[in-house]
C-alpha cells in the first residue's frame, strides 16, 4: 500500500475519509488479538508452577513461552490503535457507551464462574467473599483498593484508565491535530514521571499510567499512519510509545527472572520491538493479505478466552496432570477453553450488541468518517 504524504506534513482535510474508521474491518488485527491471547494463555499453562503442582520447568524444560506475558502488550497496542479507529463521528457518552456494552457482559459472566470455580474447587484458590465478587463486578476494584478475583483483570483497569482518558479528546471532538496532542503531551507527561516522581507517589503513576501508556499511545500512533498516512509526527509517536515502553518490559522481565522464571531482559525487548512492527505492519497496510472469516471467527473469541482461561483451564490442567502426558493435556484444555470462548461470544457478547446497536440513536450508527484537520 503506497503512501505519497509528504514525511512530516499534516495530512490534508481533503484526503479520503479514515479508511479506519468507514473502510471495511481489519481482520488481521483479529488474528494479532487471538495470537495475543494465546500466548497469555501458553504462558499460564506452561509456567506457572502452582498449575502443575510442582516445577513446570520439569515439565516443559524449554520454557517456550516464558515470554508469554509479552501477548498482554501486544493487547494494549492493538487496543490503542482499535480505540482510535473506532471513536470518530462519536460523541463521549456513545464512546463509553459502547465500550461497556463491549466489556461487560462476558465480563460479569467471567466474575460470576471465578466465584462458582472458587466455591467447588477451594484448593484452587481461596474464594474472596461475596462482598470482594460484587464490588468486582464494577470493575473498578483497584481504583477502590479491592483485590481483584482473577489475576488477569488487572489489564482491565489500565483499559479502563485509558479509555476514561482518551473520552476526554473524545469530548472535546477527535481531529488529527488534537489526537496528535493528545499523545505527545501524554508520553511527556509519562517521560516526566519516569525521571522525576518517585516510585512512591502511586497516585501520579496510576492516573499516567506510566508503566502501560506508551504501549496505548503506541497503538494510537499507529492508527494515525493508518488513517491519516505516515508522517514523521506519527513515526514520532510510535518511535516514543517503544522506548518508554522499554523499563516496563525489562522490570517485568527481571520479576520473571527473580521468580525463578528462565527469562532474559533482551529478549523481552526484542519480542516487545516485534509487538511493535507488527502493528506498524498493520498500520501500513503490509499485513493486508492476511484477512478471511477464520480470523473473525478466531478473534470474537479472544476477550472470554483471556478471561476465563486460567479460572477454568487452569484447575482442569491441575486435576488431570498425571492422567496424560502434559503436552497433551495443555492441547485438550486449550481446545475446550476456545470452545467455551466461542459459545460466551455467540450467546452472551453477541445477542447484547445485537441489542444495543438497536437501541442506539441512529446518527449514532452510521459509519463515523474522519473530520476536518483543525
Amino acid at each position: 500500500m503506497a503512501h505519497d504524504t509528504v514525511p512530516g506534513t499534516v495530512p490534508d482535510a481533503r484526503a479520503p475519509a479514515s479508511r479506519g474508521a468507514a473502510g471495511p474491518r481489519l481482520e488481521v488485527l483479529d488474528g494479532l488479538r487471538f495470537l495475543a491471547a494465546m500466548a497469555v494463555l501458553a504462558y499460564h499453562f506452561t509456567t506457572m508452577d502452582r498449575v502443575w503442582q510442582r516445577p513446570a520447568v520439569e515439565l516443559f524444560p524449554r520454557q517456550t513461552f516464558a515470554y508469554g506475558w509479552l501477548g498482554v502488550y501486544l493487547f494494549f497496542l492493538i487496543s490503542g490503535f482499535v480505540i482510535g479507529m473506532s471513536a470518530w463521528g462519536r460523541g463521549a457518552g456513545s464512546f463509553l457507551a459502547s465500550r461497556a456494552v463491549r466489556l461487560y457482559p462476558a465480563y460479569w459472566l467471567s466474575v460470576v464462574v471465578v466465584a462458582a470455580v472458587t466455591t467447588v474447587w477451594p484448593w484452587w484458590q481461596r474464594p474472596d467473599g461475596w462482598g470482594s465478587t460484587l464490588v468486582n463486578l464494577t470493575m473498578f476494584q483497584d481504583a477502590v483498593g479491592v483485590s481483584s478475583v482473577a489475576e488477569v483483570y488487572w489489564t482491565l483497569w489500565a483499559e479502563l484508565r485509558f479509555y476514561l482518558l482518551f473520552s476526554l479528546v473524545v469530548l472535546w471532538g477527535l481531529t488529527y491535530r488534537r489526537v496528535v496532542g493528545f499523545c505527545v503531551v501524554w508520553l511527556g507527561a509519562v517521560a516526566f514521571a519516569k525521571v522525576a516522581v518517585p516510585d512512591s507517589d502511586v497516585l501520579v503513576h496510576t492516573a499516567l499510567m506510566t508503566d502501560h501508556a506508551p504501549l496505548f499511545v503506541g497503538g494510537v500512533g499507529c492508527y494515525l499512519m493508518y488513517g491519516f498516512r505516515p508522517t514523521i509526527t506519527t513515526w514520532g509517536i510510535v518511535g516514543a510509545s517503544f522506548v518508554l515502553s522499554v523499563p516496563s518490559a525489562r522490570f517485568r522481565a527481571g520479576l520473571e527472572a527473580h521468580h525463578g522464571e528462565v527469562v532474559s531482559r533482551w529478549p523481552a525487548v526484542v519480542l516487545m520491538a516485534v509487538c511493535f512492527a507488527l502493528v506498524a505492519a498493520v498500520a501500513l497496510g503490509w499485513l493486508s493479505w492476511l484477512r478471511g472469516r477464520w480470523l473473525v471467527v478466531l478473534g470474537s473469541t479472544t476477550y472470554p478466552l483471556y478471561l476465563l482461561h486460567m479460572d477454568l483451564g487452569a484447575p482442569v490442567l491441575s486435576r488431570l496432570r498425571g492422567i496424560l502426558p502434559p503436552t497433551v493435556l495443555v492441547c485438550v484444555v486449550t481446545a475446550a477453553v476456545i470452545g467455551v470462548a466461542w459459545l460466551v461470544h455467540r450467546f452472551v457478547e453477541r445477542p447484547v450488541a445485537a441489542w444495543w446497536r438497536a437501541r442506539r440513536p441512529a446518527a449514532d450508527s452510521t459509519p463515523p468518517h474522519r473530520p476536518p484537520v483543525r
